[in-house]
């Protein structure tokens, strides 16, 4: 039982359901902004500061900033394991790909630090 359990997260199921609970996540917090301005036509600085100084948003802004981060990591691991092969490039593909990979962990985590930098202002 606990094989299959950890040969569904290193799997591409797990993957596939990650985009679709990911872009659900970020589709939900689209949904939310376009309505929120809907209704707020002369929206103010202060409604806005309200709005996003309140812990439930900061909270939704943070799960949606990570869901859009994880959804890239996933989406460009794909792309990178497709197109850049020894098939393709040569023998400097995995040189490569794992240069891109490494630079796009820093990347990601410089904007989990911002985000809560700027969520927290810490």
């Amino acid at each position: 039982m606990i094989d299959k359990a950890v040969r569904f997260y290193h799997s591409g199921l797990f993957d596939w359901f990650v985009q679709r609970a990911t872009a659900l996540l970020m589709t939900a917090y689209l949904i939310f902004m376009l309505i929120y301005l809907f209704i707020n036509p002369d929206l103010s600085y202060g409604q806005w500061e309200a709005l996003n100084k309140s812990l439930g948003m900061r909270a939704f802004t943070f799960l949606t900033m990570i869901a859009m981060l994880s959804h890239a990591w996933i989406g460009n691991w794909c792309v990178l394991t497709d197109y850049v092969t020894e098939r393709l490039i040569g023998p400097k593909a995995n040189f490569i790909r794992n240069s891109i990979r490494f630079g796009m962990a820093i990347l990601t985590f410089a904007y989990i630090a911002w985000a809560i930098n700027i969520l927290w202002r810490f």
